[in-house]
């Protein structure tokens, strides 16, 4: 049998794929809305991209209570960098929306354009990855988080006993996964 070819489709996942199966199950409706949810996650993809090269490029959008307005206004007038991967092992690493760290205050600001409530602890792990990397002890700095969604910002000041508890974790989480790998290499 001569298959057809389709290089073309090479790394990509229809959504009505087998690999994702319980579509099978769906109404109409149901697959519907989970498709356009699948859209609404593409097109955050787009705004993030977009929300990226404005703040590389110092290029401020329109002054506005508007979520992507304020975020991108807010990262430029910091001086934040956009898309920061912070790193501690393969195991854990992450990427920052936007982060900058100047006179002893760590900033790190999400951009979510999602109707789900965004939740603090994705910033702390980022804080927390942060301190790891740097090494720097997060008793001895300041850190300011928000989270922009939904033409709100929702600010956070962590503290040295909100961020330790998760770089402990990581520290030890990441020696059990490595554990498990070496036992199975």
């Amino acid at each position: 049998m001569n298959f057809n070819n389709h290089s073309n489709l090479e790394g990509q996942h229809a959504f009505l794929g087998a690999s994702k199966y319980h579509w099978i199950n769906y109404s109409e409706d149901k697959v519907a809305d989970a498709y356009s949810k699948f859209l609404a996650t593409q097109k955050g993809t787009v705004l993030h991209a977009f929300a990226a090269q404005c703040i590389s490029l110092g290029q401020k959008l329109p002054k506005s209570q508007k979520t992507l307005n304020m975020y991108v206004n807010d990262a430029i007038g910091y001086k934040m960098t956009p898309e920061q991967a912070l790193f501690y092992s393969e195991n854990c690493f992450g990427t920052a929306d936007s982060i900058s760290y100047r006179s002893g205050l760590l900033r790190i600001h999400d951009l979510k354009t999602g109707v789900i409530p965004a939740h603090m602890e994705q910033l702390m792990i980022y804080a927390a990855l942060f301190c790891l990397e740097y090494k720097v002890k997060p008793a001895d700095i300041d850190m300011e988080l928000r989270i922009y969604q939904n033409n709100e910002v929702l600010y956070h000041n962590p503290t040295a006993e909100d961020i330790v508890p998760i770089m402990d974790k990581i520290i030890t989480f990441d020696k059990v996964i490595r554990k498990i790998k070496e036992q199975e290499g």
